[in-house]
Protein backbone atom coordinates (compact mmCIF):
# COMPACT_ATOMS: atom_id res chain seq x y z
CA UNK A 1 0.00 0.00 0.00
CA UNK A 2 1.42 3.37 -1.05
CA UNK A 3 2.16 5.81 1.74
CA UNK A 4 -0.09 8.87 1.82
CA UNK A 5 1.59 12.16 0.95
CA UNK A 6 2.31 14.36 4.02
CA UNK A 7 0.22 17.21 2.59
CA UNK A 8 -2.80 14.93 2.16
CA UNK A 9 -2.23 13.51 5.64
CA UNK A 10 -2.15 17.04 7.06
CA UNK A 11 -5.40 17.90 5.27
CA UNK A 12 -7.05 14.75 6.63
CA UNK A 13 -5.92 15.52 10.18
CA UNK A 14 -7.14 19.08 9.94
CA UNK A 15 -10.52 17.97 8.64
CA UNK A 16 -10.85 15.40 11.42
CA UNK A 17 -9.85 17.92 14.08
CA UNK A 18 -12.37 20.45 12.82
CA UNK A 19 -15.13 17.84 12.82
CA UNK A 20 -14.31 17.01 16.43
CA UNK A 21 -15.26 20.53 17.55
CA UNK A 22 -18.28 21.02 15.29
CA UNK A 23 -20.70 20.68 18.20
CA UNK A 24 -18.58 22.58 20.72
CA UNK A 25 -20.23 25.83 21.81
CA UNK A 26 -17.62 28.63 22.21
CA UNK A 27 -20.11 30.44 24.44
CA UNK A 28 -18.94 28.33 27.39
CA UNK A 29 -15.26 29.12 26.93
CA UNK A 30 -13.61 31.46 29.39
CA UNK A 31 -12.68 34.91 28.14
CA UNK A 32 -9.00 33.98 28.26
CA UNK A 33 -9.59 30.78 26.28
CA UNK A 34 -11.66 32.66 23.69
CA UNK A 35 -8.89 35.22 23.29
CA UNK A 36 -6.17 32.56 22.93
CA UNK A 37 -8.29 30.52 20.52
CA UNK A 38 -8.99 33.49 18.25
CA UNK A 39 -5.30 34.35 18.04
CA UNK A 40 -4.27 30.73 17.53
CA UNK A 41 -6.84 30.09 14.80
CA UNK A 42 -5.76 33.27 13.00
CA UNK A 43 -2.18 32.01 13.00
CA UNK A 44 -3.29 28.58 11.81
CA UNK A 45 -5.36 30.21 9.06
CA UNK A 46 -2.25 32.06 7.83
CA UNK A 47 -0.19 28.85 7.96
CA UNK A 48 -2.87 26.94 6.08
CA UNK A 49 -3.01 29.72 3.49
CA UNK A 50 0.77 29.50 3.08
CA UNK A 51 0.55 25.75 2.42
CA UNK A 52 -2.31 26.23 -0.04
CA UNK A 53 -0.34 28.93 -1.89
CA UNK A 54 2.73 26.72 -2.17
CA UNK A 55 0.55 23.93 -3.52
CA UNK A 56 -1.16 26.31 -5.97
CA UNK A 57 2.16 27.51 -7.37
CA UNK A 58 3.24 23.89 -7.99
CA UNK A 59 -0.03 22.61 -9.47
CA UNK A 60 0.04 23.87 -13.03
CA UNK A 61 -0.30 20.29 -14.31
CA UNK A 62 -3.72 20.01 -12.67
CA UNK A 63 -5.09 22.69 -14.97
CA UNK A 64 -3.42 21.24 -18.07
CA UNK A 65 -5.01 17.80 -17.56
CA UNK A 66 -8.50 19.29 -17.90
CA UNK A 67 -7.50 22.00 -20.39
CA UNK A 68 -8.16 24.92 -18.04
CA UNK A 69 -6.37 28.19 -18.64
CA UNK A 70 -4.51 27.97 -15.32
CA UNK A 71 -4.90 26.54 -11.85
CA UNK A 72 -6.94 29.58 -10.78
CA UNK A 73 -9.57 28.83 -13.45
CA UNK A 74 -9.53 25.14 -12.51
CA UNK A 75 -9.99 25.96 -8.81
CA UNK A 76 -12.82 28.41 -9.48
CA UNK A 77 -14.60 25.77 -11.58
CA UNK A 78 -14.28 22.90 -9.10
CA UNK A 79 -14.72 24.79 -5.81
CA UNK A 80 -17.14 27.49 -7.02
CA UNK A 81 -15.04 30.23 -5.43
CA UNK A 82 -15.09 33.70 -6.96
CA UNK A 83 -12.96 33.81 -10.10
CA UNK A 84 -11.37 37.11 -9.19
CA UNK A 85 -10.40 35.84 -5.75
CA UNK A 86 -8.91 32.68 -7.31
CA UNK A 87 -6.81 34.76 -9.70
CA UNK A 88 -5.51 36.98 -6.88
CA UNK A 89 -4.66 33.85 -4.91
CA UNK A 90 -2.79 32.45 -7.90
CA UNK A 91 -0.83 35.67 -8.45
CA UNK A 92 0.18 35.73 -4.79
CA UNK A 93 1.25 32.08 -4.98
CA UNK A 94 3.55 32.81 -7.93
CA UNK A 95 4.87 35.97 -6.29
CA UNK A 96 5.79 34.16 -3.07
CA UNK A 97 8.15 31.93 -5.05
CA UNK A 98 10.42 34.99 -5.33
CA UNK A 99 9.89 36.51 -1.87
CA UNK A 100 11.14 33.85 0.53
CA UNK A 101 11.16 35.99 3.69
CA UNK A 102 7.52 36.92 3.11
CA UNK A 103 6.61 33.29 2.40
CA UNK A 104 8.31 32.23 5.64
CA UNK A 105 6.44 34.90 7.60
CA UNK A 106 3.14 33.64 6.22
CA UNK A 107 4.06 30.01 6.97
CA UNK A 108 4.87 30.93 10.57
CA UNK A 109 1.61 32.84 11.01
CA UNK A 110 3.45 36.12 11.57
CA UNK A 111 1.91 37.59 8.40
CA UNK A 112 -1.74 37.08 7.45
CA UNK A 113 -2.87 36.50 3.83
CA UNK A 114 -4.25 40.05 3.38
CA UNK A 115 -0.95 41.54 4.56
CA UNK A 116 1.00 39.15 2.34
CA UNK A 117 -0.98 40.20 -0.73
CA UNK A 118 -0.25 43.88 -0.09
CA UNK A 119 3.44 43.32 0.65
CA UNK A 120 3.92 41.08 -2.40
CA UNK A 121 2.35 43.68 -4.68
CA UNK A 122 4.55 46.43 -3.23
CA UNK A 123 7.67 44.33 -3.80
CA UNK A 124 6.60 43.30 -7.30
CA UNK A 125 6.09 46.97 -8.19
CA UNK A 126 9.68 47.91 -7.30
CA UNK A 127 12.01 48.63 -10.22
CA UNK A 128 13.44 45.43 -11.66
CA UNK A 129 16.95 46.88 -11.96
CA UNK A 130 17.40 47.44 -8.21
CA UNK A 131 20.36 45.97 -6.38
CA UNK A 132 19.32 42.56 -4.94
CA UNK A 133 20.53 43.73 -1.53
CA UNK A 134 18.10 46.69 -1.66
CA UNK A 135 15.26 44.34 -2.59
CA UNK A 136 16.14 42.05 0.32
CA UNK A 137 16.15 44.98 2.76
CA UNK A 138 12.79 46.15 1.43
CA UNK A 139 11.27 42.69 1.86
CA UNK A 140 12.60 42.26 5.40
CA UNK A 141 11.44 45.74 6.40
CA UNK A 142 7.86 45.23 5.20
CA UNK A 143 7.58 41.78 6.79
CA UNK A 144 8.79 43.29 10.05
CA UNK A 145 6.21 46.11 9.79
CA UNK A 146 3.46 43.50 9.40
CA UNK A 147 3.81 42.89 13.13
CA UNK A 148 2.43 46.37 13.81
CA UNK A 149 0.36 47.42 10.79
CA UNK A 150 -2.60 46.12 8.81
CA UNK A 151 -3.02 45.91 5.01
CA UNK A 152 -4.12 49.53 4.58
CA UNK A 153 -1.08 50.96 6.37
CA UNK A 154 1.24 48.43 4.73
CA UNK A 155 0.03 49.57 1.32
CA UNK A 156 1.26 53.09 2.14
CA UNK A 157 4.50 51.83 3.68
CA UNK A 158 5.09 49.58 0.69
CA UNK A 159 4.86 52.43 -1.76
CA UNK A 160 7.44 54.37 0.23
CA UNK A 161 9.68 51.51 1.34
CA UNK A 162 12.62 52.70 -0.76
CA UNK A 163 12.65 55.98 1.17
CA UNK A 164 13.53 53.88 4.22
CA UNK A 165 15.90 51.27 2.80
CA UNK A 166 17.38 53.32 -0.07
CA UNK A 167 16.64 57.05 0.39
CA UNK A 168 18.86 58.02 -2.53
CA UNK A 169 16.41 56.47 -5.01
CA UNK A 170 13.20 56.37 -2.99
CA UNK A 171 11.92 59.86 -3.81
CA UNK A 172 12.19 59.35 -7.56
CA UNK A 173 10.44 55.98 -7.30
CA UNK A 174 7.60 57.50 -5.25
CA UNK A 175 7.12 60.21 -7.87
CA UNK A 176 6.91 57.67 -10.70
CA UNK A 177 4.37 55.60 -8.76
CA UNK A 178 2.21 58.64 -8.06
CA UNK A 179 2.28 59.71 -11.70
CA UNK A 180 1.34 56.21 -12.84
CA UNK A 181 -1.49 56.02 -10.27
CA UNK A 182 -2.87 59.41 -11.30
CA UNK A 183 -2.79 58.48 -14.98
CA UNK A 184 -4.59 55.20 -14.27
CA UNK A 185 -7.15 56.97 -12.03
CA UNK A 186 -7.88 59.48 -14.80
CA UNK A 187 -8.36 56.64 -17.28
CA UNK A 188 -10.71 54.72 -14.97
CA UNK A 189 -12.80 57.71 -13.83
CA UNK A 190 -16.44 57.37 -14.79
CA UNK A 191 -19.97 58.03 -13.53
CA UNK A 192 -23.04 55.94 -14.40
CA UNK A 193 -26.68 56.69 -13.61
CA UNK A 194 -29.57 54.23 -13.77
CA UNK A 195 -33.23 55.08 -13.18
CA UNK A 196 -34.86 52.53 -10.86
CA UNK A 197 -38.44 53.47 -11.76
CA UNK A 198 -39.46 54.19 -8.16
CA UNK A 199 -38.52 57.86 -8.05
CA UNK A 200 -34.84 57.19 -7.32
CA UNK A 201 -31.72 56.85 -9.44
CA UNK A 202 -28.62 54.76 -8.72
CA UNK A 203 -25.39 56.71 -9.18
CA UNK A 204 -22.18 54.70 -9.44
CA UNK A 205 -18.96 56.67 -9.66
CA UNK A 206 -15.29 55.76 -9.77
CA UNK A 207 -13.04 58.75 -9.17
CA UNK A 208 -9.46 59.43 -7.99
CA UNK A 209 -8.89 59.13 -4.25
CA UNK A 210 -8.21 62.86 -3.92
CA UNK A 211 -11.56 63.69 -5.52
CA UNK A 212 -13.36 61.24 -3.23
CA UNK A 213 -11.67 62.84 -0.21
CA UNK A 214 -12.78 66.29 -1.37
CA UNK A 215 -16.35 65.13 -1.91
CA UNK A 216 -16.64 63.51 1.53
CA UNK A 217 -15.17 66.65 3.10
CA UNK A 218 -17.87 68.74 1.42
CA UNK A 219 -20.59 66.27 2.41
CA UNK A 220 -19.53 66.24 6.05
CA UNK A 221 -20.37 69.94 6.18
CA UNK A 222 -23.99 69.02 5.39
CA UNK A 223 -24.44 65.92 7.55
CA UNK A 224 -25.43 67.85 10.70
CA UNK A 225 -23.77 65.33 13.04
CA UNK A 226 -25.43 66.75 16.17
CA UNK A 227 -28.94 66.60 14.76
CA UNK A 228 -31.29 64.04 16.31
CA UNK A 229 -34.76 63.30 14.98
CA UNK A 230 -35.82 60.62 17.43
CA UNK A 231 -33.74 57.91 15.74
CA UNK A 232 -30.18 57.34 14.69
CA UNK A 233 -29.88 58.01 10.98
CA UNK A 234 -27.33 55.68 9.35
CA UNK A 235 -24.16 57.34 8.11
CA UNK A 236 -24.70 56.34 4.48
CA UNK A 237 -28.22 57.81 4.56
CA UNK A 238 -26.90 61.10 5.97
CA UNK A 239 -24.23 61.23 3.24
CA UNK A 240 -26.90 60.65 0.59
CA UNK A 241 -28.99 63.52 1.91
CA UNK A 242 -25.85 65.65 2.15
CA UNK A 243 -25.09 64.97 -1.51
CA UNK A 244 -28.56 66.18 -2.47
CA UNK A 245 -28.07 69.31 -0.34
CA UNK A 246 -24.66 69.98 -1.92
CA UNK A 247 -26.17 69.97 -5.41
CA UNK A 248 -29.05 72.21 -4.32
CA UNK A 249 -26.61 74.77 -2.88
CA UNK A 250 -24.22 74.84 -5.83
CA UNK A 251 -24.10 78.37 -7.24
CA UNK A 252 -25.13 78.10 -10.93
CA UNK A 253 -23.23 81.29 -11.76
CA UNK A 254 -19.98 79.52 -10.91
CA UNK A 255 -20.68 76.61 -13.27
CA UNK A 256 -19.51 76.47 -16.91
CA UNK A 257 -21.77 77.93 -19.60
CA UNK A 258 -24.05 75.18 -20.88
CA UNK A 259 -26.08 75.50 -24.07
CA UNK A 260 -25.44 79.24 -24.30
CA UNK A 261 -26.54 80.05 -20.75
CA UNK A 262 -25.31 79.56 -17.23
CA UNK A 263 -26.25 76.09 -16.03
CA UNK A 264 -29.73 76.24 -14.50
CA UNK A 265 -32.66 73.96 -13.76
CA UNK A 266 -36.00 74.91 -15.28
CA UNK A 267 -39.03 73.90 -13.22
CA UNK A 268 -42.38 74.15 -15.04
CA UNK A 269 -45.53 74.39 -12.96
CA UNK A 270 -48.97 75.86 -13.62
CA UNK A 271 -49.98 78.78 -11.43
CA UNK A 272 -52.90 77.00 -9.76
CA UNK A 273 -50.71 74.03 -8.78
CA UNK A 274 -48.11 76.35 -7.31
CA UNK A 275 -50.76 78.13 -5.24
CA UNK A 276 -52.81 75.12 -4.14
CA UNK A 277 -50.03 72.55 -3.82
CA UNK A 278 -52.09 69.95 -5.69
CA UNK A 279 -50.54 68.41 -8.81
CA UNK A 280 -46.95 68.17 -9.99
CA UNK A 281 -44.17 70.33 -11.35
CA UNK A 282 -41.76 69.19 -14.07
CA UNK A 283 -38.03 69.80 -14.40
CA UNK A 284 -36.60 70.55 -17.84
CA UNK A 285 -35.73 66.83 -18.18
CA UNK A 286 -39.37 65.84 -17.67
CA UNK A 287 -38.92 64.53 -14.14
CA UNK A 288 -42.03 65.21 -12.02
CA UNK A 289 -41.57 66.76 -8.58
CA UNK A 290 -44.08 67.73 -5.91
CA UNK A 291 -45.05 71.42 -5.61
CA UNK A 292 -43.69 71.62 -2.06
CA UNK A 293 -40.36 70.30 -3.39
CA UNK A 294 -40.34 73.00 -6.06
CA UNK A 295 -41.06 75.68 -3.45
CA UNK A 296 -38.27 74.43 -1.19
CA UNK A 297 -35.80 74.41 -4.09
CA UNK A 298 -36.81 77.97 -4.87
CA UNK A 299 -35.56 79.02 -1.43
CA UNK A 300 -32.01 77.81 -1.95
CA UNK A 301 -31.31 76.48 -5.45
CA UNK A 302 -30.74 78.51 -8.59
CA UNK A 303 -33.93 77.41 -10.33
CA UNK A 304 -35.97 79.42 -12.81
CA UNK A 305 -39.72 78.97 -12.22
CA UNK A 306 -41.72 78.95 -15.43
CA UNK A 307 -45.37 79.71 -14.53
CA UNK A 308 -48.02 78.46 -16.98
CA UNK A 309 -51.57 79.71 -17.44
CA UNK A 310 -54.61 77.51 -18.00
CA UNK A 311 -53.87 77.40 -21.72
CA UNK A 312 -50.31 76.17 -21.13
CA UNK A 313 -48.68 79.44 -22.23
CA UNK A 314 -45.82 80.83 -20.18
CA UNK A 315 -47.13 83.62 -17.95
CA UNK A 316 -43.83 84.43 -16.28
CA UNK A 317 -40.25 83.19 -16.60
CA UNK A 318 -39.04 84.28 -13.19
CA UNK A 319 -35.53 85.26 -12.26
CA UNK A 320 -33.36 83.62 -9.63
CA UNK A 321 -33.38 86.93 -7.77
CA UNK A 322 -35.89 85.39 -5.41
CA UNK A 323 -32.86 83.83 -3.66
CA UNK A 324 -31.53 85.61 -0.61
CA UNK A 325 -28.44 87.68 -1.40
CA UNK A 326 -25.06 86.92 0.21
CA UNK A 327 -25.42 90.03 2.37
CA UNK A 328 -28.86 88.89 3.55
CA UNK A 329 -27.55 85.44 4.36
CA UNK A 330 -24.76 86.95 6.45
CA UNK A 331 -27.28 89.11 8.29
CA UNK A 332 -29.44 86.04 8.94
CA UNK A 333 -26.46 84.17 10.37
CA UNK A 334 -25.65 87.05 12.70
CA UNK A 335 -29.28 87.37 13.79
CA UNK A 336 -30.30 83.72 14.11
CA UNK A 337 -26.95 82.03 15.02
CA UNK A 338 -28.60 78.57 14.81
CA UNK A 339 -31.50 76.79 13.11
CA UNK A 340 -34.73 78.54 14.21
CA UNK A 341 -36.64 75.27 14.62
CA UNK A 342 -37.56 74.98 18.28
CA UNK A 343 -35.01 72.83 20.11
CA UNK A 344 -32.55 72.54 17.20
CA UNK A 345 -29.00 73.82 17.72
CA UNK A 346 -27.50 73.23 14.27
CA UNK A 347 -25.06 76.13 13.65
CA UNK A 348 -26.07 78.91 11.27
CA UNK A 349 -23.19 78.05 8.93
CA UNK A 350 -24.92 74.74 8.17
CA UNK A 351 -28.39 76.22 7.71
CA UNK A 352 -30.41 77.34 4.68
CA UNK A 353 -32.34 80.57 4.18
CA UNK A 354 -36.09 79.97 4.18
CA UNK A 355 -38.92 82.30 3.14
CA UNK A 356 -40.86 82.28 6.41
CA UNK A 357 -43.37 84.94 5.34
CA UNK A 358 -45.94 84.79 2.55
CA UNK A 359 -45.01 82.29 -0.18
CA UNK A 360 -43.70 83.79 -3.41
CA UNK A 361 -46.67 82.33 -5.27
CA UNK A 362 -48.93 84.56 -3.16
CA UNK A 363 -46.91 87.74 -3.52
CA UNK A 364 -44.26 87.10 -0.87
CA UNK A 365 -40.93 88.93 -1.07
CA UNK A 366 -37.33 88.03 -0.36
CA UNK A 367 -36.92 90.41 2.57
CA UNK A 368 -34.69 89.99 5.59
CA UNK A 369 -37.70 90.31 7.89
CA UNK A 370 -39.31 87.29 6.20
CA UNK A 371 -36.09 85.28 6.18
CA UNK A 372 -35.39 82.47 8.59
CA UNK A 373 -32.50 80.05 8.96
CA UNK A 374 -33.40 76.36 9.00
CA UNK A 375 -31.16 73.31 8.86
CA UNK A 376 -31.69 71.03 5.86
CA UNK A 377 -33.81 68.61 7.90
CA UNK A 378 -36.21 71.30 9.16
CA UNK A 379 -36.22 73.10 5.80
CA UNK A 380 -37.66 69.92 4.29
CA UNK A 381 -40.26 69.88 7.08
CA UNK A 382 -41.14 73.54 6.37
CA UNK A 383 -42.17 72.57 2.83
CA UNK A 384 -43.74 69.26 3.81
CA UNK A 385 -47.54 69.62 3.69
CA UNK A 386 -47.93 66.89 6.31
CA UNK A 387 -46.41 69.21 8.92
CA UNK A 388 -47.93 72.36 10.41
CA UNK A 389 -45.85 75.21 11.82
CA UNK A 390 -46.42 77.73 14.58
CA UNK A 391 -44.34 80.81 15.31
CA UNK A 392 -43.17 81.23 18.90
CA UNK A 393 -42.83 84.66 20.57
CA UNK A 394 -39.02 84.52 20.29
CA UNK A 395 -39.21 83.95 16.53
CA UNK A 396 -38.56 80.19 16.63
CA UNK A 397 -40.83 77.85 14.72
CA UNK A 398 -42.38 74.71 16.14
CA UNK A 399 -43.30 71.81 13.85
CA UNK A 400 -46.00 69.24 14.49
CA UNK A 401 -47.46 66.56 12.27
CA UNK A 402 -50.97 67.21 10.95
CA UNK A 403 -53.61 64.68 11.93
Amino acid sequence: MDAIHPVLACAAELEASLKSVTDVDPMFMTTTDQRDALLALTRVDAQLAALRLRLTAASGDVAEVEAHRDVAAWLAHHTRVDGGAARRHHRLALSLEHWHVLAAGLAEGAVNPAQAEVIAKALDDLPTDLDPEVLARAESHLVEQAGDYGPRELRILGRRVLEVVAPEIGEDHELRLLQAEEALAHKLTRLITRRRGDGTTDIHARVPDAVADRLTTYLHAYTNPRHHDGEKTPYDVRLGHAFCALLEHTDPHRLPVHGGDATTVLVTIDLQTLRDGVGAALTHTGTPIAPDHARRLACTAGIIPAILGTDGHVLDLGRTARLFSPAQRKALRVRDTTCRAHGCDIPAAWCEAHHAGDPWAHGGTTDLADGQLLCSFHHHKAHDPSYARSRLPNGDVRFHRRR
